[in-house]
């Protein structure tokens, strides 16, 4: 299993695009939530996106935001760059 260490993160200097879409993802389905329970319910189909899109990055290597971020910040992928993705 690949793991990212703090020294990895510092050398290159910052997080990796797993890491940034992971807080992401969390950020927006923890918002997505407070809105559900305080304005309406129609806020939980912005959570159902965060999934599509999780899903989405599992099986292609790449989501909306991952393009996104990999262009405007140049964030580079631990796993799928070095093609090490599926290999313990």
């Amino acid at each position: 299993m690949t793991t990212i260490s703090s020294a990895t993160c510092a050398r290159e200097g910052g997080w990796p695009l797993e890491r940034v879409l992971f807080a992401l993802a969390g950020t927006v389905v923890l918002l997505s939530a407070l809105l559900a329970a305080v304005v309406s319910s129609w806020f939980l189909l912005l959570a159902a996106f965060v999934g599509v899109n999780q899903w989405l990055y599992v099986l292609a290597g790449a989501c909306p935001a991952s393009l996104v971020l990999g262009r405007v910040f140049g964030l580079r992928s631990d796993l799928y760059s070095t093609g090490q993705a599926g290999r313990r």
